[in-house]
Order: C-alpha cells, then sequence, then structure tokens
C-alpha cells in the first residue's frame, strides 16, 4: 500500500508516491535526487541527515516521509540564492574551515542555522552544547564553532 505526499521541497512543490515506511531521508536522496542530506548512521546519533522541516532541524533519517506530508522542507540544496550566493553559514564554514572530509558539514550547516535562529548571541558554550547531536570525526570542533559564531553574526545582518 503506498502513501501519497505533497509537500514543498526547496521552495517547489512536491508530490511523490511512497512506501508507508519510507524515512524522509530515502525520500529526498533516492526520489528527489537531493544526495546532500547524508546518511551516516540511520540511527539519528550522528546528525548528518539534518534538514529542515517547517523551520526546524530535524534528523531526517528519523521522520517517516509520511510524517512530512504538507510541511515546508529546506535542504541544503535549498539554501543558496538563485545567484549561487551561499547562505552566511555556509560561507561561513568555508572561511573559517569547519570542514575536513565534508561529510557531517551539510548537517552541521543546517543545525547551525536552526541554533543561531534560536539563539541569535549563543556563546560558544552554547553552540557545542546545541552541536552535540552532530558528529565530526575528523576535526576537533573548535573551526566549527568558529564557523557558527560568524555565520551568526553574518545572519544577523
Amino acid at each position: 500500500m503506498a502513501v501519497t505526499l505533497s509537500l514543498t521541497v526547496n521552495g517547489k512543490a512536491v508530490n511523490a508516491t511512497v512506501d508507508p515506511r519510507t524515512l524522509l531521508v530515502e525520500l529526498l536522496r533516492n526520489q528527489l535526487g537531493l544526495t546532500g542530506t547524508h546518511v551516516g548512521c540511520d540511527t539519528g546519533q550522528c546528525g548528518a541527515c539534518t534538514v529542515h522541516v517547517d523551520g526546524r532541524a530535524v534528523k531526517s533519517c528519523n521522520l517517516l516521509a509520511a510524517q512530512a506530508n504538507g510541511a515546508v522542507v529546506v535542504t541544503i540544496e535549498g539554501l543558496a540564492a538563485a545567484d549561487g550566493t551561499m547562505h552566511p553559514m555556509q560561507a561561513a564554514f568555508k572561511e573559517c574551515h569547519g570542514l575536513q572530509c565534508g561529510f557531517c558539514t551539510t548537517g552541521m550547516v543546517m543545525s547551525a542555522i536552526d541554533l543561531v535562529n534560536r539563539h541569535p548571541k549563543a556563546s560558544e558554550a552554547t553552540i557545542r552544547e546545541e552541536l552535540e547531536g552532530n558528529l565530526c570525526r575528523c576535526t576537533g570542533y573548535h573551526n566549527i564553532v568558529k564557523a557558527v559564531a560568524q555565520g551568526a553574526a553574518a545572519m544577523a545582518k
């Protein structure tokens, strides 16, 4: 038995038919070709699959696609402006070298934007605490925290 969904993904109306057990990350990657959302652990532990659903960061490997029916979903591909200008948080990660292999970066950026939207003037301690659900195996998080702070300042402008 298939489920038909209607949602908005990166500003575009999307209709999809999925198995009721399909995870949001599977819909995004396999049916919509939005492969910037990574599958890291399949258990919600690493945060690589983080996207925004109705303006809040969500680990898309923990959400059934059917639960996003009617929602507005933004993936890393939907952050840049139409002319290709990066979102201020993306630019900050680039400028501060807040990545190495890049696998966790998309989830980190999506989580960081949500963090800044909720805590516009977050301290370093708050940034570190809020990013606990996103794992990076390459960095010591120093440049990631620096990038989030710089991105927050740019987003405030």
